[in-house]
């Protein structure tokens, strides 16, 4: 007995629709399924034109989507998972962070209707609802609100969580939400999943910081610099500052040894002079001294390279490791010149 080959037959009409929703996918960088349940068709409107230019969405039958998914290939077939529900295929040349912050920032409150699911927690403030006293009391009461009627309004005594994240809305806590004009849940493209690049985003993961992100990277840019800094390990970032660093270190070396370099010699001058004016203090007979040294005062060490070396690499925190200061040069000069016994 031969097996009978059936062959499913696609009229025309899908087929075109597929290959047209082949064609979306193709053209961006990022495709994405959207949920678009709730969002009244006036409203989803104004979001695709919000979205023009920058985004795309398009609505299609779900049997055709995920056709079109899996016809396209690439990976990009991993986003079937999403496909149930009212969804749409939303397109992007941005990456996927920037579509992310992008739909959430144009969601907005709207009412909760009745047999709903709470998305997050319903809380009633505490406050005056400015509402005349009345049956209404007994309405916030019944659907868990501490209320009462005072000074001549009724009054929530305290903030009232009146339905935890997850259950479902009932009529009377719909009517109060609605009197209330509380608005608990956002109405918007809900991002489902999002392909890009090879890589499948989920919203988790989407959903980021970027202040705190920058300033992340920005941290870690400071210690990977400070550790090249610190190992002596030169890099197009950190090259300038091992530079300086070395150029300090060996004028400090210079003066140490009193070497007669060109660079030095202006500071070794400096640094004689303010040890022959140290000594000139110390001398109390000014007849003692010649003109030019009489009545002078110690003056304060010379300023060198090397120091303005140090307070540069303190600002750009990497000179943990500084190890000579003319200071250091003046107190270990071994006895040798006036600096070691008058400095």
């Amino acid at each position: 007995m031969s097996s009978v080959r059936k062959t499913e037959t696609i009229p025309q009409w899908k087929q075109d629709e597929v290959d047209e929703l082949v064609e979306f996918i193709d053209s961006f960088n990022s495709v994405g399924i959207v949920g678009v349940g709730g969002i009244p068709s006036r409203q989803l409107q104004a979001m695709r034109r919000e979205l023009h230019g920058s985004a795309d969405v398009r609505v299609s039958r779900n049997t055709l989507t995920v056709r079109a998914l899996e016809e396209v290939d690439d990976g990009v077939e991993e986003l079937t998972q999403y496909v149930s529900g009212q969804v749409a295929l939303i397109g992007t040349n941005d990456n996927p962070f920037g579509l992310f912050k992008q739909l959430e920032a144009s969601k907005t409150p709207a009412p909760i209707n009745a047999g709903e699911v709470a998305p997050n927690d319903v809380v009633i403030p505490e406050g005056d609802t400015g509402v005349d006293p009345g049956p209404f009391v007994g309405e916030l009461q019944t659907i868990g609100a501490a209320a009462r009627i005072q000074d001549g309004s009724i009054m929530v005594t305290e903030d009232s969580t009146v339905l935890e994240e997850g259950e479902v809305v009932d009529e009377d806590l719909a009517n109060v939400l609605v009197e209330l004009g509380i608005e608990p849940k956002e109405v918007g493209l809900d991002l489902k999943g999002v392909y890009s690049e090879g890589v499948l985003f989920e919203p988790d993961e989407l959903a980021i910081d970027v202040d705190e992100y920058t300033a992340d990277v920005r941290s870690a840019a400071a210690a990977a610099r400070n550790l090249s800094i610190n190992a002596e390990y030169p890099t197009a970032a950190t090259v300038g500052s091992l530079l300086a660093k070395a150029s300090g270190e060996a004028k400090s070396v210079g003066l140490f040894a009193e070497i007669e370099s060109p660079d030095v010699v202006p500071d070794l001058i400096g640094k004689a002079d303010g040890q022959l004016r140290a000594l000139a203090a110390l001398i109390d007979d000014d007849e003692a001294l010649p003109e030019e040294l009489q009545g002078v005062e110690a003056a304060p060490a010379p300023a060198t390279d090397d120091a303005d070396e140090e307070e540069q690499a303190e600002e750009d925190d990497d000179a943990d490791d500084a190890e000579t200061t003319d200071d250091d040069a003046d107190d270990d000069d071994g006895g040798e010149g006036l600096g070691a016994m008058f400095g």
